[in-house]
């Protein structure tokens, strides 16, 4: 089955950024674990890459992008859910991850996990698959208050964090590793909240193009390309 691309020789791929390690500009030039990741499938089928930022406030808004025709796939530290297959379709995840807590340790140093939550607000972003999570924690009476931030507004969310305004936020765990290294003040004191498998997602429907991807990345897999991108990217 020949797949095809909106540009033919182009695959034109939608990432969300900043959202190291996956993506991020490094100076002006893009860079991470999914950006390394396309260029090399890319390279092994023959294509041109070609990058789209994603601006949305809301996360899930990149899967209209698939469905009017804007780019040819999704590839942004995404978790494959139900509700996203509704809208997507996805090739075979290319890691496990999951969501992991991160708090204030000068500030609240006895909170080690969810269960230290009461009475705190939590943040996390519009779209974001920490967004049930933190719903369920409040429903539950572990926490005051979710605080939902735009899906950009990550540095906000941190800098909100570092003030003491909120308690804790919730986010994949590569990501929150990645982004309080600097932030000493900041530490991921919980992970493993979840279990999530992240791939890459084309229309909904577009079998041929989710078959090439898969069959790439097995050959990376097998080449142990893949494998690099992984130990160089996320497990840092």
């Amino acid at each position: 089955m020949k797949f095809k691309t909106i540009t033919s020789g182009i695959l034109c791929v939608a990432s969300a950024m900043p959202d190291p390690p996956f993506e991020f500009m490094d100076g002006e030039t893009p860079t991470g674990f999914d950006v390394e990741l396309m260029q090399a499938i890319c390279a092994d089928l023959g294509l041109e890459w070609r990058l789209v930022h994603y601006s949305g406030a809301d996360f899930n808004g990149i899967f209209l992008g698939l469905t009017n025709g804007s780019w040819d796939c999704v590839a942004s530290g995404t978790t494959i859910t139900q509700e996203r297959q509704a809208v997507a379709t996805f090739c075979g995840p290319y890691v496990e991850s999951g969501q992991s807590l991160v708090c204030n340790i000068e500030k609240t140093p006895n909170v080690n996990s969810v269960d230290d939550l009461r009475g705190m607000i939590i943040g996390i972003q519009h779209g974001n698959t920490s967004e049930p999570v933190a719903h369920r924690l409040k429903a539950e009476g572990r926490v005051a208050e979710v605080r939902t931030y735009a899906y950009h507004d990550i540095g906000v969310m941190l800098n909100d964090l570092e003030a003491g305004t909120i308690g804790a936020v919730m986010k994949l765990a590569p990501v929150m590793r990645w982004l309080v290294r600097n932030r000493p003040p900041l530490r991921v004191v919980q992970e493993g909240i979840t279990d999530e498998k992240l791939g890459v997602a084309v229309r909904l429907g577009n079998d041929a193009l989710r078959q090439a991807i898969d069959d790439s990345q097995a050959r990376l897999c097998k080449n142990g390309v893949l494998g690099k991108l992984t130990k160089k990217w996320l497990q840092t």
